[in-house]
């Protein structure tokens, strides 16, 4: 196996192993992840950069890439950014329940069944609206018509053609 396929199998793991860590409850096995998956994604630049040892700006022939070491630079910074950002975050989840782990909000379990609620009425709302033979308007209860319908009955009213 070469150096390319290892690093690639190697980042796939990362990746894998970063994308399950990042789906469990627990706010530092969120962190854990999400380093895995920006060290996943430094390796991946590393793999789309060159030719290894090879200077960006050696000359034609066999030169590597510069962007994707701009971008290595960067994923760094956003990688350590947002570490900082969830260190705090479980720093104050212990600090206020001595857990790190994150439970379902009994408020927005509340507003989701009444959005299920409401998304039923709606239906059956729907339903009755598809039985009635006469379409009305939503702005009132009279049969909705064309608009030509409409401007030929001002058009009465104020005694002339249109």
């Amino acid at each position: 196996m070469t150096t390319s396929a290892s690093l690639v199998v190697v980042m796939a793991v990362l990746y894998a192993v970063g994308v399950y860590a990042m789906l469990e409850r627990s706010l530092t096995r969120v962190l854990f992840g999400f380093l895995l998956l920006g060290n996943a994604t430094n390796l991946l630049l590393l793999v789309v950069m060159g030719f290894p040892g090879v200077s960006p700006f050696h000359g034609a022939e066999g030169a590597s890439d510069p962007l994707p070491q701009a971008l290595m630079l960067t994923a760094i910074v956003i990688t350590f950014a947002v570490s900082a950002f969830l260190l705090a975050l479980i720093y104050r989840s212990w600090q206020l329940g001595q857990a790190d782990t994150v439970r379902d909000d009994e408020e927005d379990r509340s507003l989701f069944e009444r959005a299920e609620e409401a998304e039923v009425v709606m239906d059956d709302e729907e339903e009755d609206a598809d039985d009635e033979d006469e379409e009305t308007s939503d702005f009132s209860g009279a049969p909705a018509q064309p608009l030509t319908a409409a401007i030929d009955e001002i058009a009465e009213q104020k005694g002339g053609d249109r």
